[in-house]
């Protein structure tokens, strides 16, 4: 798989080069319409984000799909570390399948060893059940394929309890696979990026081995990764600031990936009055973030400007 333009061309000649995409993290079927409506090219899609996002449920990644926008569907089943054992592979090795079955133009995915090395054959098992999932055997009519269904019975009428959703193979998609931030938790982020070659991956998530883009920036790592991912792209995440896209798009990134967020609070009268029950958690449950339509825009806007 190939950038979106090769860092060889864009080097000969840099007006030639396509301008970063924006892809924005939401958790919602609603935060993916205001991403899609805010600019975004795509979404990742995750659950619980203030976790650092495990895989989203099947009616949400349905109902994102339906919103017309590219869905990139976080396939991680816990939270924690990146090292999985056998049973956790196979896991998410079936949320792989059900997820590219859902629709998704790609999945989200990453593992490491116990020695902090990147994990290339569990990466393995994840594209090879990526591409068999989007095989054109396994391709049937979804809710995002409304519009491709011909109605059923006389006219414009349809038969009174017919689903509209028969099962029918349709043309296969092409299916982009990124490969999460796991590398920042790389004993070597350099190395990891370095090991993605010939997996057949589309991209890797990273802030440089850092816990925000703008360390990544400082400590030069970033940039490095930019050189050494080959045909690999590179798409920025990770506590990204408005003010550092100018700077990421000059290092050469091939994309910008944030969660342009605010927190919403549970209304008062939802709850009795000065009364906290736990819910069996330490993170707050009277609170969860939503997308934010007007950061979308503005990254957006920055993007188009740098």
């Amino acid at each position: 798989m190939t950038n979106d333009a090769t860092r060889a061309s864009s080097s000969a000649d840099p007006s030639a080069r396509r301008r970063p995409a924006l892809e924005i993290a939401v958790t919602s079927a609603a935060g993916a319409v205001t991403a899609r409506d805010g600019g975004a090219d795509r979404v990742e899609l995750c659950s619980a984000l203030e976790l650092g996002g495990v895989t989203p449920s099947q009616g949400l990644v349905e109902a994102a799909v339906a919103t017309g926008v590219p869905v990139h569907a976080l396939v991680r089943c816990r939270p924690g570390g990146f090292a999985y054992d056998a049973d956790e592979l196979d896991v998410m090795v079936r949320e792989i399948r059900a997820l590219v079955r859902s629709g998704v133009a790609g999945v989200v995915v990453g593992a490491l060893r116990e020695d902090g090395s990147l994990d290339v054959d569990a990466l393995r098992w994840f594209v090879e059940a990526a591409l068999d999932a989007a095989a054109p055997r396994h391709r049937v009519a979804g809710p995002q394929d409304l519009a491709e269904t011909p109605p059923r019975g006389v006219g414009s009428a349809r038969v009174p309890g017919a689903s509209p959703l028969e099962p029918r193979t349709l043309e296969p998609r092409p299916l982009e696979i990124t490969v999460h931030r796991a590398v920042d938790r790389a004993a070597d982020p350099v190395a990891a990026v370095t090991a993605l070659a010939g997996l057949g991956v589309t991209r890797v998530l990273t802030s440089g081995g850092s816990s925000t883009v703008g360390a990544g920036l400082a400590s030069g790592v970033l940039p490095r990764l930019v050189e050494v991912a080959g045909d690999v792209q590179v798409m920025a995440g990770g506590g990204v600031q408005l003010g550092d896209v100018p700077a990421l798009v000059a290092a050469g990134v091939d994309a910008v990936h944030l969660s342009a967020k605010r927190a919403r609070a549970v209304r008062a009268s939802s709850s009795r009055s000065g009364t906290t029950v736990s819910l069996g958690t330490e993170a707050s449950t009277d609170s969860w973030f939503e997308t934010d339509h007007d950061l979308v825009r503005a990254a957006r806007h920055a993007l188009d400007q740098a």
